[in-house]
């Protein structure tokens, strides 16, 4: 490469780069030694013609005696039953790899939508890789060996190293970590080392190979039980004795398999089988030279792999496979933001039938708003959902309703036909409008999306609602909101009926988590102090057991949960015509979606003005 700058440009090095030059070089010779054996042959052929000697094709003609034939049959059972004994200790420490061509790889980085800063970093470590040579050998850099793509599932990690593969053109060889591990002692490590090798000699003759190892942590976690932790700074109970070590309650990993792991990935410039043999007769050949006439063996040199290790649990490997020189970079896949859900949303719409309506861009402004904490892999299934519910009304598009009933089936489970006493049925609507009318009056920026009584696993009723925008922060007033439309359905079901029944329970909890993270984690509750920063014991709580679990802790939780009912009570009682239109409503059709909720209230708040004039 004569342009530098190309190292950091956001294009992918194809063509240009070292990798393909060597893989030109090694063709050419492969070429030649072809050629080279195929004249050898002709040459040989050519002799024996001229000379005269015949050459025919054939079996050799071979007799065997009575004797030999009869012991034919016994020869042939001790080669069977030693092939059975031997061929599967053989394959023990076979590399359990499956090895792709780019051409087997449907997957460009085109195909990689929604990770924004991940796919840039991405691209410029895979231009690192083909320009390997340049950047050693001019810059003086270390190419990175091995990174680290961690995330939830879902996120794309092994979708984007497929991408790398293709884009790199080399050879592409995927594993499971749990397909390594053997019930044979020391199996496990001869098939680590046997991955390596091959990716080795992959490397050697395709200019590069790329190794990829799913869920590495299975055969990657930490070695030891035992941490040190410091504890400097910091007063009261400690689980740590006088040493400063804390006994971990992580699970071990085997010691010898990372081991392995880690001198493997200091193997990348091992002689090939070759160097060895003309080092050894280097080396026999200057012993009987002396010192200043000895020939120089030339050093080993470094084969071009990049191994790239995914999992969801990158706190639980070993320490000493994160250092330089190992999977030293570690690229996080997060859940993507709502911008990369619009591009994601895009991106399967062009390949999935769907009506026009889902074309709109606030259709799909929408879609990416309600998928929030979607992956990407989630976003796609809702798609596929969504036209298996178009085929079930014998239709070829899926439209908004289809994504819509596939979004709740998914969230919430199936429409469970239950038959509901009229008593029943009226309680749970007008539970439900209380939470509707008290999201719709205190939410401020929020969008009411689906009012239901509609059973749907545990849930008789629902009420769905989100963020118009996209946050990640809350204030005092947005949490005490959520509490107080969590008590919306309880003070309504009183209101109405002098009473409350059981279908609170879950709002019950909901609200007195709220409320415990105001008072034991936010400092919302005139207190400073932190429950977060108990150190966990024997037997660790989280934050609303740490809150209840303390006098005065509770009471604040009691203060701030008395106050919202108490407001919510206010303002229902002062709008009971809005609760009584959409439970009416509720009654008649069962579910309100969007714009039809607003519908009923706007129209409710319409009739109260003109009754007041």
């Amino acid at each position: 490469m004569d342009d530098l700058s190309l190292l950091s440009g956001h294009a992918v090095l194809r063509g240009v780069a070292d990798v393909s030059a060597h893989r030109e070089a090694h063709r050419r010779r492969r070429l030649v030694q072809i050629i080279a054996g195929l004249g050898l042959i002709a040459t040989v052929l050519y002799w024996r013609l001229l000379a005269g000697i015949p050459f025919t094709f054939g079996w050799p003609d071979i007799h065997l005696s009575s004797e030999m034939q009869q012991l034919l049959p016994g020869v042939a059972l001790i080669i069977v039953l030693g092939a059975v004994l031997v061929v599967p200790l053989l394959s023990a420490g076979k590399s359990p790899h499956v090895m792709y061509r780019p051409s087997e790889i449907p997957i460009t980085l085109d195909d990689v939508v929604g990770l924004g800063v991940v796919k840039e970093e991405v691209v410029k470590t895979l231009n690192l890789f083909l320009a390997f040579r340049t950047f050693r050998d001019r810059m003086g850099g270390n190419p990175r060996r091995a990174i680290l793509f961690e995330g939830p599932p879902g996120t794309g990690k092994t979708y984007m190293a497929k991408a790398m593969a293709r884009e790199a053109g080399v050879p592409f060889l995927y594993v499971s970590a749990s397909s390594f591990q053997s019930m044979y002692y020391g199996q496990t490590n001869r098939k680590i080392r046997s991955f390596f090798r091959k990716l080795r000699t992959i490397a050697r003759r395709e200019g590069g190979a790329i190794g990829f190892i799913e869920e590495i942590d299975a055969i990657a976690a930490s070695r030891s039980g035992v941490r040190s932790r410091s504890t400097e700074g910091v007063s009261g109970p400690s689980s740590s004795d006088s040493s400063g070590i804390e006994r971990s309650t992580m699970s071990e990993g085997i010691s010898g398999v990372v081991n392995e792991l880690l001198v493997q990935m200091q193997s990348f410039d091992e002689p090939t089988i070759g160097s060895r043999m003309r080092g050894a007769v280097i080396d026999l050949v200057n012993r009987m030279l002396p010192e200043m006439k000895q020939f120089k063996k030339r050093p080993p040199v470094s084969s071009n792999i990049l191994v790239i290790g995914a999992t969801n649990r990158a706190a639980d490997l070993d320490p000493a496979l994160l250092r330089p020189g190992r999977f030293d970079r570690s690229i996080s896949f997060d859940l993507p933001s709502r911008s990369g859900r619009r591009e994601i949303i895009d991106y399967y719409l062009q390949r999935k039938a769907h009506v026009p309506e889902l074309d709109r861009e606030d259709r799909r402004d929408q879609l990416a708003a309600i998928t929030l904490g979607y992956s990407p892999v989630m976003i796609e299934h809702l798609f596929d959902e969504a036209l298996v519910w178009a085929l079930r009304s014998n239709r070829e598009s899926m439209d908004w309703t289809d994504v819509h009933q596939a979004k709740m089936t998914e969230e919430i489970g199936l429409k469970q036909p239950v038959e509901y006493t009229d008593e029943d049925r009226r309680t749970i609507a007008t539970h439900e409008s209380g939470h509707a009318v008290v999201a719709y009056l205190v939410g401020v920026g929020r969008k009411l999306e689906v009012l239901s009584i509609v059973k749907r696993k545990d849930a008789l009723g629902l009420l769905a609602h989100s963020d118009t925008e996209e946050r990640f922060t809350r204030t005092r007033t947005e949490l005490i909101a959520a509490i107080q439309i969590s008590f919306g359905g309880m003070t309504a079901e009183e209101l109405f009926f002098g009473e409350a029944g059981t279908g609170p329970g879950g709002d019950l909890a909901s609200a007195t988590k709220i409320a415990a993270q105001m008072v034991g984690s936010f400092g919302m509750a005139g207190t400073l102090v932190s429950f977060d920063a108990i150190e966990p014991g024997p037997v660790s709580m989280g934050i609303v057991g740490k809150v209840l679990g303390n006098d005065d802790a509770r009471r604040a939780v009691e203060r701030i949960l008395d106050r919202a009912k108490g407001d919510v009570r206010g303002l229902l009682d002062a709008n009971r015509d809005l609760v009584e239109a959409l439970r009416d409503e509720l009654l008649r059709f069962d579910e309100l979606v969007g714009d039809e909720i607003l519908s009923v209230l706007h129209k409710a708040e319409d009739a109260r003005e003109r009754g007041n004039k």
